[in-house]
């Protein structure tokens, strides 16, 4: 899928429904990347594996600790409350197969539990680790990584430098 309509789509919207502090080029440049990793915007449903949503997110894992850690679960709620779901780990699960806006919503307010500021654009290093620690990834595969990264950065800030 185009990055352009995923951000105009999915992402624009969901940091719409966020403190402005949680929107800015970092935020979706790592949101795109992460995106892009897990799920290359082509599946919503994990191939072979429980998870769901563009950034592939399972129910007892990511969904469970957005809805309960105490930085994100103010606003898990709020968004649950906006998008017309419960505020539960399976009402959630269920609908991240369709809505894209609650799941970059929630791939947003998963990055924000880490105590860590958003590594800044270009910082491809940082923004791997930063992944590692929010998503905990079972098979990660860091030769994808960088040029992943390098599109998300394309996509939110232009050409990027050689």
């Amino acid at each position: 899928m185009d990055l352009q309509q995923i951000r105009r789509s999915a992402i624009a919207p969901a940091l719409a429904l966020l403190p402005a502090k949680m929107s800015g080029a970092r935020a979706e440049v790592q949101m795109l990347a992460v995106g892009l990793q897990e799920s290359r915007f082509e599946h919503r449903r994990q191939i072979g594996g429980p998870a769901v949503g563009f950034w592939q997110f399972e129910q007892g894992g990511g969904v469970r600790g957005v809805l309960t850690h105490p930085s994100s679960r103010e606003h898990a709620a709020a968004i649950c409350r906006t998008r017309g779901i419960p505020a539960s780990a399976s009402a959630v699960y269920s609908a991240l197969v369709t809505d894209d806006v609650l799941a970059a919503a929630f791939a947003r307010l998963l990055l924000w539990t880490d105590p860590a500021a958003l590594p800044a654009v270009g910082a491809v290093a940082s923004a791997w680790d930063l992944y590692l620690r929010t998503w905990r990834p079972g098979k990660p595969h860091p030769d994808t990584w960088k040029g992943l990264y390098m599109q998300a950065m394309a996509a939110v800030i232009g050409e990027v430098p050689a």
